[in-house]
């Protein structure tokens, strides 16, 4: 996992993952991993999956070179509101990128350690799925 700053202003983790270190075949292998841990969570509740790669493909917009798959995962921890500008920082989403030989899985980092921890952790363990 690495930690890096994307457009100047953006604090993101990003997960290369080869295809020879996971058993996952596709994004929706991926996306269902993930899904499997937001939904043993208690304190977690999925939003949706968001198709970005159709959605990009249909208004004929820029798609990366070798790029054959795009979704996000949204979901939120959300244990409290403490004030109305948390919801700016909310919902969280995985993001899952997938090429012939590997995904690139990344998401915003989270302003709670605790949720940034769970988020690493999950992303991690695709490494074992």
């Amino acid at each position: 996992m690495k930690s890096q700053i994307l457009a100047e202003k953006y604090p993101i983790s990003v997960l290369e993952l080869p295809k020879s270190e996971t058993t996952c075949r596709s994004a929706d292998d991926v996306i269902a991993a993930l899904r499997a841990r937001v939904a043993a969570d208690p304190g977690a509740a999925e939003i949706g999956v968001f198709d970005h790669y159709a959605h990009t493909t249909k208004l004929g917009g820029e798609i990366a070179p070798g790029m054959v798959a795009a979704k996000n995962l949204v979901f939120c921890f959300g244990p409290a509101l403490p004030k109305a500008e948390m919801l700016a920082l909310r919902p969280r989403s995985y993001g899952v990128a997938e090429f012939a030989d590997r995904f690139v899985v990344s998401f915003m980092d989270a302003p709670l350690p605790p949720a940034q921890k769970k988020m690493t952790e999950w992303a991690d363990g695709l490494k074992r799925a």
